[in-house]
């Protein structure tokens, strides 16, 4: 019983860890995707 709750704890502290990755990752996606975005508009703007 008690092995079923430590390997269940550990999961779900694993889980959290694979989540917070995920969003951290998100985060600097975003922060790319933003950047590129901009350097577009202002490229596009130029050559009009």
């Amino acid at each position: 019983m008690t092995l079923a709750l430590i390997l269940l704890d550990a999961a779900m502290e694993g889980k959290k860890i694979v989540l917070g990755m995920l969003a951290t990752g998100g985060v600097f996606v975003g922060v790319i995707a933003l950047g590129q975005l901009t350097h577009w508009l202002g490229a596009r703007r130029d050559k009009h």
